[in-house]
């Protein structure tokens, strides 16, 4: 991509160089595993990113590429712990997710998508069978998965759920719709959480999972159009008309809203994560374009107000990274409760933002160039800022921890 005018002198931000932004040397311990797991990602990063770019300007979704990139390097996990599947501790599994969403935050998305939501599901409600039949193969990248909560109507109340699920005969037909789902309509195969609508079962009322493959008749997907954030995977509406299934497709071990908080909860800290990725884009793009980028006769980086700048990026920089690193330690201890996984989330997000921000600033026009990424971190963030929960659901979750009352309603 080059817009450059003959003779013009634009620096561009490559993320195949990552400066050092561990100020604090917070990384410098890390075990070899968890380094050789960083590595790997990066290895992804510097094969895919490239061709993301240019799908994010498109909004086109080269999914079969990027999976099979990511299960070849081994990335996928997402520290789902279970046997044929290769364990990321926490701080690993962490480090990957960053390093993902630094190259690009799509890729960031897809394998929080792919492993992060659907292979945890899988692996801890799914049947021998199915574990079996598909969780090698959602490893390898070899079929694409989706996780379908979220509703049309219900959003952050997601315990409105309206999705049903009816038992007839040998089968469970479903009915209803699902919104913002990743994957949704891009083939492979959907977990549905629907609620259970059979007197006869002991989950009445409660809320089950559903293997559904997408070529089920009754299951129509829908991309998304009109995205400004996340360009490079697709979200899906999916409509459920009578799908039928049978009655080995729901996951024996998913009974309960708490069975899907389980899956949430674990994938809140690698939001926070993958926050600290995008900023971590944009200030290595700042400090990049600052030594470089010539005005009044020096670089920028010699300006005082450039400096401060630069320094408060910094800070901040280093606040996530501190959030992110005791989250990792913590749940490697299993001491881990899930409102300080929301405190990580709502900190490093917000936290994103104000980076991003000045990352932009900083370039002044070159910042909504998308060679220089600045932009695209900057309204991709916008997205995970939002998803896995807001952060005004965030505030409260931990206003109701800090406080003893619950506030939202």
């Amino acid at each position: 991509m080059d817009t450059h005018l003959p003779g013009e002198r634009t620096p561009s931000y490559s993320v195949t160089t990552p400066l050092d932004t561990d100020y604090y040397a917070l990384f410098d311990d890390i075990s070899d595993s968890d380094r050789d797991a960083w590595h790997r990602a990066r290895a992804v990063v510097d094969e895919v990113a490239e061709d993301l770019l240019t799908a994010w300007e498109t909004a086109e979704y080269p999914h079969k590429r990027v999976l099979e990139s990511l299960g070849r390097h081994d990335v996928m996990s997402d520290g789902v712990d279970h046997e044929g599947i290769t364990r990321l501790s926490p701080l690993a599994a962490g480090l990957v997710v960053m390093e993902l969403s630094r190259g690009d935050g799509s890729l960031g998305t897809i394998q929080a998508v792919q492993g992060g939501l659907v292979l945890r599901t899988l692996a801890l409600y799914g049947s021998d069978e199915q574990k079996d039949q598909w969780l090698d193969k959602l490893d390898r990248g070899d079929v694409l998965g989706s996780f379908a909560l979220t509703e049309p109507d219900h959003g952050s109340d997601s315990t409105g759920l309206e999705t049903r699920a009816a038992r007839d005969g040998s089968e469970w037909v479903l009915r209803g719709a699902k919104k913002w789902i990743g994957n949704g309509a891009s083939g492979g195969i959907t977990f549905v959480w629907a609620r259970i609508d059979d007197d006869t079962d002991a989950d009445h009322g409660k809320v089950g999972c559903f293997l559904v493959p997408q070529d089920t008749p009754g299951y129509t997907g829908e991309v998304i159009e009109g995205k400004a954030s996340l360009r490079a995977i697709h979200q899906a509406r999916i409509a459920l008309d009578d799908v039928r299934i049978p009655l080995d497709a729901r996951l024996p071990g998913a009974h309960s809203f708490a069975d899907t908080s389980r899956v949430l909860y674990a994938t809140r800290s690698g939001v926070a994560w993958s926050a600290l990725g995008h900023a971590t884009a944009c200030y290595e793009a700042a400090l990049q374009y600052a030594g470089e980028r010539v005005q009044f006769g020096k670089p920028l980086a010699g300006f005082q107000l450039v400096q401060e700048k630069l320094t408060r990026m910094l800070s901040q920089l280093t606040t996530m990274q501190l959030y992110c690193r005791r989250i990792a330690d913590l749940e490697s201890r299993g001491a881990l409760r899930p409102t300080q996984a929301s405190l990580a989330k709502y900190t490093c997000t917000r936290t994103a933002r104000d980076i991003a921000r000045d990352a932009r600033d900083l370039l002044g026009g070159n910042g909504i160039l998308l060679e220089n990424r600045v932009i695209q971190h900057l309204v991709d963030i916008e997205a995970i800022h939002t998803y896995e929960g807001t952060e005004s659901v965030q505030a409260l979750l931990i206003g109701r921890d800090i406080t003893g009352i619950g506030a939202f309603v």
